[in-house]
């Protein structure tokens, strides 16, 4: 896996750069959210690094979008990209064939709102639901093929939301 400057990260041939969000309340519980449509699909906020765009850029508007609010501060970026392929049943229509999975970088971020500062119909409804949980509780809520990325990023992150 291809290491170094994040603005200059390219992915593997066939995975799309993204960004995933360790939103992390003052009790260290984490931020989920319910993918609208997707029955028992929970999930941090990520989303896709735009053309020009750096991966903590990337980070701060999917927090905007997801999430609703910028209210938070950044802790700590992932040492690595986490590359993970998408089951090809569940490859959004969006992709048209062109990516296997994504490529991510991981920010770890403290929330510094209230409950009513989150509006998740602020932009796309990527949310139907969202909640905070304890970050034990992550991986059995987390679809199957993303298991992995959870795991890998929860141990990174371990000493912020123990």
């Amino acid at each position: 896996m291809k290491t170094g400057h994040p603005e200059f990260y390219r992915p593997p041939e066939f995975y799309r750069a993204n960004v995933g969000l360790m939103l992390i309340a003052a009790d260290r519980r984490v931020f989920v959210g319910l993918r609208t449509g997707k029955a028992a699909a929970w999930q941090m906020p990520q989303g896709g690094v735009d053309r020009g765009e750096t991966p903590v850029e990337a980070a701060c508007r999917e927090l905007k979008e997801e999430v609703g609010t910028s209210k938070a501060l950044l802790l700590r970026e992932s040492s690595q990209w986490i590359v993970y392929d998408v089951p090809e049943d569940q490859r959004p229509a969006s992709w048209k064939g062109r990516w296997h999975g994504q490529a991510q970088k991981w920010f770890a971020l403290a929330f510094t709102g209230t409950d009513a500062d989150i509006a998740i119909d602020a932009h796309d409804k990527e949310f139907e639901a969202w909640r905070w949980v304890p970050a034990r509780e992550l991986s059995a809520l987390i679809v199957p093929f993303k298991r992995p990325v959870y795991e890998a990023v929860l141990a990174e992150f371990a000493d912020l939301v123990a």
